[in-house]
């Protein structure tokens, strides 16, 4: 863990200053086209990850950022018309109802307690969610909205905000109390658009540490939870009605697909086993945990669990370096009507996902009681793990959901651009950058993706931005230029 930190210390003074593009008057100017697309008004329609969400909070600067605002300025070379945003109103994040916080600020790397770890920026945000803009806006994207919310009338209401029947960011730019986005996204008449939704419809399982539930067969989204797997059949049905309203006026567009979510830096940066122990404390750790070892032997001596059960929920630690965390996992057998002290716990293993926010938990005192402490004497609750068993479900729903994605970009004759496998590539290979640096997934350090390890960089932005672009100059025959990633930086500093 220590090691981590100190590579993030590292990344603070490492990260490129934005290199200002070459003004040097090009002899021969190219002349950009839009070939068989009109860019002339261009809205994007999403959640989070079109709205410019970055370092766990939407501020001005990431806005400016996003990349919707990037494929704008493509387009303006080729006929594009302006490109308006709902912005917050200043670089701090966080947000008000009725003067109380509601929405956190953005993150920032501390260095208070010699190794840093990402902390909101102090101070009050200015923005307060009842104070109305007044649009239309051409950035539709909402942060928190899964598929079927872009259909939700009074989904920017604001009096159902507090109440958490509403969205608060597009609660601030909502034509109308009854307003759905879908409905504000049309009305502008757009002649271009794109299309990124459905991540939020599993990524909410995935932070949750699988703590909600997967909705498989359950087709009724007025049921569902902020943490529940939405559905298939939901998921494409949404983006069916979307894509549809969109191109009902025959407006060109571009819509991309789900990438796998258990890669993200969110859940690969923490190890499985990354507690050190010299040999007391180990010894009197395994002291205490030998008559819970004791109690699973005598039940696999009954023949109560098998012999691969016993070694998977014994507990053992050891002096030195990596051992594994202590957890609780829902889906081990239940022991409790045997002897209730033998709850279900294990330790985790290396194809065990623990979640980001867990770096700031890992060894402290529980109740300030120095011999308890978290995910070494007591379990990690279910919520800071993502189990084998709930990877998969993530896995099968995004298996699910892309397939129709992609028959729907070819049903509604528009771009699709495969986040999903130009992701895999880079999450192995990073991306090679002009002046020779890499791009890579890491935390932190690698420069793609933000402090709150699940929403990209700017810099990562501007790859996501380019592989728009290449897709839509090879569907509607432009030739967009692409934007530099050296001029976004891939880590905010302060």
């Amino acid at each position: 863990m220590l090691f981590i930190l100190g590579l993030l210390f590292v990344s603070c003074f490492d990260d490129d200053t934005a290199v200002m593009p070459d003004t040097t008057p090009d002899p021969d100017p190219i002349n950009y086209t839009s070939g068989s697309a009109d860019f002339s008004n261009f809205v994007a329609v999403g959640n989070s990850l079109t709205a410019g969400y970055s370092d766990a909070a939407l501020f001005i600067d990431g806005q400016t950022a996003s990349f919707p605002n990037m494929l704008a300025g493509n387009f303006a070379l080729a006929g594009g018309g302006s490109f308006t945003i709902p912005f917050m109103s200043d670089n701090l994040g966080g947000a008000t109802l009725g003067g109380v916080p509601i929405l956190g600020n953005r993150l920032i790397l501390d260095f208070s307690s010699g190794d840093p770890l990402p902390v909101p920026v102090e101070g009050q945000g200015s923005t307060e969610i009842s104070s109305i803009l007044s649009g239309p806006f051409n950035n539709m994207g909402v942060p928190g909205a899964k598929s079927y919310h872009l259909l939700a009338s009074g989904y920017g209401n604001v009096a159902g905000v507090s109440l958490g029947l509403a969205n608060p960011y597009y609660a601030r730019f909502a034509s109308s109390p009854t307003a759905s986005v879908l409905d504000d996204a049309a009305s502008q008449s757009a002649t271009f658009f794109s299309l990124w939704i459905g991540s939020n419809d599993v990524l909410g399982y995935a932070l949750s540490g699988g703590t909600g539930v997967d909705q498989m067969g359950n087709t009724d989204p007025s049921t569902y939870g902020g943490s529940d797997i939405s559905d298939p059949n939901v998921v494409a049905g949404s983006i069916d009605a979307i894509l549809a309203t969109l191109t009902a006026g025959g407006a060109d567009g571009v819509i991309a697909n789900i990438p796998d979510l258990t890669s993200i830096a969110y859940f690969t940066t923490v190890p499985h086993n990354p507690v050190p122990l010299d040999e007391a404390t180990a010894a009197l750790l395994n002291g205490g945990f030998a008559a819970y070892n004791g109690g699973l032997a005598q039940l696999q001596g009954l023949g109560l669990i098998s012999a691969e059960e016993l070694a998977q929920r014994t507990v053992t630690f050891s002096a030195g370096e990596g051992n594994a965390l202590l957890i609780l996992d829902e889906d081990l057998t239940d022991l409790t009507s045997f002897n209730p002290l033998l709850t279900n716990m294990r330790q985790a293993t290396a194809e065990d996902l623990i979640v980001l926010p867990a770096l700031s938990f890992i060894g402290t005192s529980v109740g300030g009681d120095p011999t308890l402490l978290n995910g070494v004497s007591v379990p990690f609750d279910d919520s800071w793990v993502l189990t084998p068993q709930e990877q998969e479900l993530i896995g099968n729903a995004i298996n699910a959901y892309n397939p129709v994605i992609e028959a729907l970009a070819v049903q509604y004759d528009v771009a699709f651009v495969d986040i999903n496998s130009w992701f895999s590539t880079f999450n192995v290979n990073g991306f090679p950058l002009a002046d020779g640096s890499l791009v890579t997934t890491d935390f932190g350090t690698g420069g793609g993706f933000s402090l709150d390890g699940f929403h990209p960089s700017p810099r990562g932005y501007a790859l996501i931005a380019n592989l728009f672009l290449e897709t839509i100059n090879a569907k509607y025959g432009s030739n967009l230029p692409g934007v530099n990633p050296l001029d976004f930086t891939g880590l905010y500093v302060n």
